[in-house]
């Protein structure tokens, strides 16, 4: 990366920080802003400009070379999210007097339907890990928790005793933004997580931490191990379709509609601030529906 101008450090930096501290963004989310607004710095760099040089014109031309580069419309709409924030705060810390991006509309994108998993697909995933030990066992019930509540990836490596009911059944999920929900755990997770407290994990560490799963070592599992050991049994299952992180929460979010569950709750079980973020599980159920009416209907 080129050096950038040291007053556009400072501010990238320092917005970085203001999103971590008033808005709780992960480390991923930070990264990913301070990434578009540095690469747009270097793009002012050629025009021997600074940040606070930016205007409507100036935008609308970097818009114009990411186009002409085949940038995606998905990495300018992030681009420009990233951009509009950033600016709101330079107006508040009175950097520059007018939001440049204030009349700048993102490019619409058009709905990417998650990629999920059949049903019988999700029984043979979850059947994979050795449960006689103590890893496949912690393994297991990482893939039964995921399933039954449909958490983020992060949300379930973070997850701590203090936010666990077993009695009540319920996990207290903190989400993004900072956001508590409480969701369900279901009677299968509930018995995987008592076996795994019980007998996997004082196997695993004797090492005291607030963590539920944890790794030899007592600490964290990272995002990267956890999706090395899905995509691992997912080719122990024959499982060789796309897979992401999400994999589990898309199923578990596709299943629960295909059975009836309503939109509106979906959406608070998942953490979604915005329903129409939860809408576009509805057209895997349509087209559920739709060939189901083909296959079973007199005249489909």
């Amino acid at each position: 990366m080129k050096q950038l101008r040291p007053e556009d450090e400072d501010r990238i930096d320092a917005f970085t920080e203001h999103l971590w501290l008033h808005h709780g963004s992960s480390n991923n989310t930070q990264a990913a802003y301070r990434s578009d607004l540095r690469r747009y710095c270097e793009y002012l760099l050629s025009l021997k400009k600074s940040l606070m040089d930016t205007d409507e014109v100036v935008l609308q031309d970097y818009l114009l070379w990411r186009r002409m580069q085949g940038l995606s419309p998905r990495s300018t709409s992030r681009f420009l999210s990233s951009t509009k924030k950033f600016f709101q705060f330079a107006v508040k810390q009175q950097w520059v007097a007018v939001d440049p991006t204030a009349r700048l509309k993102r490019p619409k994108l058009p709905q990417s339907i998650p990629h999920s998993l059949s049903e019988e697909d999700v029984i043979s995933l979850l059947e994979q890990p050795d449960t006689e030990t103590p890893i496949g066992l912690r393994d297991r019930t990482m893939l039964e928790v995921l399933y039954a509540t449909g958490l983020r990836v992060t949300e379930l490596i973070r997850l701590q005793y203090d936010q666990l009911s077993r009695q009540q059944g319920l996990v207290r999920v903190i989400g993004k933004g900072n956001k508590e929900r409480l969701v369900p755990l279901g009677e299968d997770a509930l018995e995987w997580l008592d076996n795994y407290l019980k007998h996997g994990r004082p196997a695993i560490t004797d090492k005291s931490s607030p963590w539920i799963f944890v790794t030899q070592r007592g600490s964290l599992l990272t995002r990267q191990a956890f999706w090395y050991r899905l995509k691992h049994y997912a080719e122990e299952a024959g499982i060789y379709a796309h897979l992401s992180p999400h994999t589990l929460r898309h199923a578990f979010a596709t299943h629960l509609l295909n059975h009836g569950a309503d939109l509106r709750v979906l959406q608070l079980l998942l953490g979604h601030s915005d329903l129409s973020t939860t809408q576009i599980y509805t057209q895997v159920a349509r087209e559920r529906l739709q060939a189901l009416h083909a296959q079973h209907h007199p005249r489909g």
